[in-house]
């Protein structure tokens, strides 16, 4: 039982649990506005940078290609985002933001702030330096072991 109970009071169990309250947060705030998660970063991206490939913004965003594209079919259907082929390469899609897309992007809050606010505001400066510098590590760590790792469907069963 002590196990158990190390394990939910376990930094990675803490890390997953603000990950779900402050997604919860950035869900019902851009709920209002009929918008998901990645449709906000989709939007973020191209207000903040520009055109961007839809392979590129995939990749940036970590999210599979068929993922994307019903989110992209969905803000090119809203109206928020146009979707051309690439001069150089016809087969790539650049995505843009349209005008109904800046109106709207004038309008929303920021869900990230809003919730780096609320979960941050007056904590202690040294102790967010430690939080950071401990998550990087283990983050880092976890990431080169699975580089490390053979690819699943190359795995040997043990015997």
């Amino acid at each position: 039982m002590a196990d158990e109970e190390d394990q939910q009071d376990s930094v990675g169990a803490w890390a997953k649990h603000y990950h779900l309250a402050s997604r919860a947060l950035i869900e019902a705030t851009l709920r209002e506005h009929d918008l998901g998660p990645t449709q906000w970063y989709v939007l973020h991206r191209l207000v903040n940078v520009g055109p961007t490939l839809q392979r590129d913004l995939g990749q940036l965003l970590r999210i599979e290609r068929a993922t994307l594209s019903g989110v992209v079919a969905t803000l090119v259907r809203k109206g928020l985002v146009t979707q051309t082929p690439d001069a150089g390469d016809q087969r790539q899609r650049v995505l843009g933001i349209t005008d109904a897309g800046r109106t709207l992007w004038a309008d929303l809050p920021d869900p990230v702030a809003l919730a780096l606010a609320v979960s941050f505001d007056g904590a202690d400066e040294a102790d967010l330096a430690v939080a950071r510098r401990v998550l990087k590590a283990a983050t880092r760590r976890v990431e080169e072991h699975m580089a490390a790792q053979p690819a699943a469907g190359n795995r040997r069963p043990s015997t």
